[in-house]
């Protein structure tokens, strides 16, 4: 398996597509530039991002100081639907934000190349790959984003189970679950798949442990077998999960944002896959359980060809859409929220595992030094490795197959002519 090293130490109305425009140009006949650059994106109208957003808008005033930046923060659940209507009317925003992966490879139609503006950020940064598509970077990225298997120490202590031994087998894995239900009140995992994102979770958290690596490295490449024995059975254990009782009570009609993570926070959820930046991660869940009580764990053993890693990519980054009339500057902009200070802001106000190599973020606690560690040898996601079409499939199906709708092998065959298509 090939190893990565990296580092060391206001809602909009849809039809109305307000907050597009574009820069203005240089003003020659002023002798400065001028205007205004606008940005959509998820992040800016959160008070934990406050203060990144802030250092951000005066690294770029220090070289601009005439250019307004205008943020504008769309719903989540509707960000990619309005930014598709931006791109097909041809005008909008002049940066925009984009999780990393196929969200963003989807639409690099609409982007420009950024590598000739950022090649003084190379080294710094980390997380290209998830931005890159066709030898063209299209963002710069300012978080990485995993998917830990986070667990609740004290639940394991009143299971009467080691809390600084986790499962390193499925099967014991179930073992320790099946514990922690007799002597607790808890549920082995948290889990929301009402956006049908869980399943994305459940692959990317628990496929190390399953997937070979030579599997693994393949499914990243593009060279997907949905139908070997490994695939299913990863599958197979996310409905096994449900049988099992593993899940808590109505995982089809739970949010992940933020329902499921608020039962891990309550102490009701032994497990939750999470995420290392932002929200449902470490620093959330040491605010209510505790730093000492959060551990992060290597995906169980399924398969003893399996090398568990953690996964992880480029998390979210900023973008420049193709039709500003400024590229340079706005590529600048990009460079600002992407600049040291502003990633050291949002890592010690949101908890955002920065994208820039020269931020140590291992003294936040045990947990965080667990999720630094473990970078020096992650790999990529595998959900993130999938377009937007079949990662939206795959949710459907994947609620499909905890109801009993659908089975297993039928479910892959469907997912199997999506990503060849």
């Amino acid at each position: 398996m090939k190893r990565r090293a990296l580092w060391s130490s206001v809602l909009i109305a849809p039809l109305a597509l307000y907050g597009c425009g574009s820069a203005a140009g240089p003003d020659t006949g002023g002798g400065g530039e001028s205007g205004t650059l606008v940005v959509w994106d998820w992040k800016s109208g959160d008070e934990t991002a406050k203060s990144y957003i802030e250092q951000a808008k005066a690294d770029f005033a220090k070289a601009h100081p005439d250019v307004e930046v205008e943020f504008v923060a769309q719903p989540f659940d509707q960000y990619y639907n309005l930014l598709g209507t931006a791109i097909q009317s041809g005008e909008g925003p002049d940066v925009m934000l984009f999780n990393g992966g196929g969200q963003l490879r989807d639409r690099t139609d609409a982007l420009l190349p950024l590598e000739d503006y950022l090649a003084d950020d190379m080294e710094r940064l980390a997380g290209w790959e998830a931005f890159s598509a066709d030898g063209h970077i299209y963002a710069a990225p300012v978080t990485l984003q995993g998917h830990p298997i986070y667990y609740n120490k004290a639940l394991y202590a009143e299971a009467g189970l080691d809390p600084e031994a986790p499962a390193a087998t499925w099967e014991e894995f179930l073992a320790d679950c099946a514990q922690i239900e007799e002597k607790t009140d808890a549920t082995c995992f948290a889990l929301g798949n009402k956006e049908g994102i869980g399943i994305q979770f459940f692959l990317s958290g628990l496929g190390s442990g399953v997937l070979t690596p030579e599997e693994y490295d393949a499914w990243i490449a593009g060279d997907r077998d949905w139908t070997s024995p490994n695939v299913k059975r990863l599958f197979e254990m996310w409905v096994e999960a449900e049988q099992s009782g593993l899940n808590n009570e109505g995982v089809n009609s739970t949010a992940m944002f933020n329902d499921e993570f608020a039962i891990f926070d309550a102490g009701e959820a032994a497990h939750v896959i999470g995420l290392m930046s932002d929200v449902g991660h470490w620093k959330d869940f040491g605010e209510f359980l505790g730093a000492e009580n959060v551990g992060v764990m290597p995906a169980p053993l399924a398969n003893p060809a399996a090398v568990p890693s953690l996964p992880y990519d480029g998390g979210i980054g900023y973008g420049v859409a193709e039709w500003t009339e400024d590229p340079a500057l706005a590529a600048d902009l990009v460079r600002s929220l992407s600049s040291t200070a502003a990633l050291e802001a949002f890592y010690a106000d949101a908890g955002a595992i920065a994208a820039d190599t020269t931020i140590d973020a291992s003294s936040s606690g045990p947990a965080t030094a667990q999720i630094v560690d473990a970078i020096q040898t992650g790999e990529p996601a595998l959900h993130v490795a999938l377009s937007a079409e079949t990662l939206e499939l795959m949710g459907r199906l994947s609620q499909q197959l905890l109801s009993g709708s659908v089975t297993v092998d039928d479910a892959l065959a469907q997912l199997a002519e999506s990503d060849q298509g």
